[in-house]
């Protein structure tokens, strides 16, 4: 009977945490919480400066494909919208358009992207001007340009 007597006490007295305890898990868990979040909260913005890149290369693929069936680039008043609805002056564009999905896309923050032909950087320009929809920004509002992707 004494051994059950013991083994009953130390269950007891073993089935919960101690205060002390409880705080110092949550001491960790909130210098975890300090570490990880900032980085996971960056990985969106990263994220969508990506999918704008990769929709500036894209639609950079598609004009130079434009060009070669009708001779030049879409003029600024064209706009990008002569990749996906044939313009009056295309002399062979291409049936279906120049774009994947058939229809153009809007930068990740919404906006449609900026396009000149002739450009100032080189024939046409591509531009984006990231999360605050205005030219100059800096961090997750910076310009993605089709001169500056590699």
């Amino acid at each position: 009977m004494n051994i059950i007597k013991k083994l009953s006490k130390k269950m007891v007295s073993s089935q919960g945490f101690t205060l002390i305890e409880l705080m110092v898990v949550i001491v960790i868990l909130g210098i975890l919480a300090g570490l990880i979040i900032p980085n996971i909260m960056e990985a969106p913005d990263e994220a969508k400066a990506a999918k704008a890149k990769m929709d500036i290369a894209a639609l950079d693929t598609a004009l130079k494909m434009y060009k070669l069936h009708n001779g030049t680039y879409p003029t600024t008043e064209q706009g990008l919208i002569a990749l996906v609805e044939r313009p009056e002056n295309a002399k062979n564009w291409r049936e279906g358009g120049y774009l994947e999905k058939a229809k153009l896309p809007r930068d990740p923050w919404g906006n449609d992207y900026l396009y000149l032909s002739p450009g100032i950087h080189g024939y046409f320009d591509i531009i984006s001007y990231g999360a605050d929809g205005v030219a100059d920004g800096e961090g997750v509002s910076a310009d993605i340009n089709n001169w500056e992707i590699e």
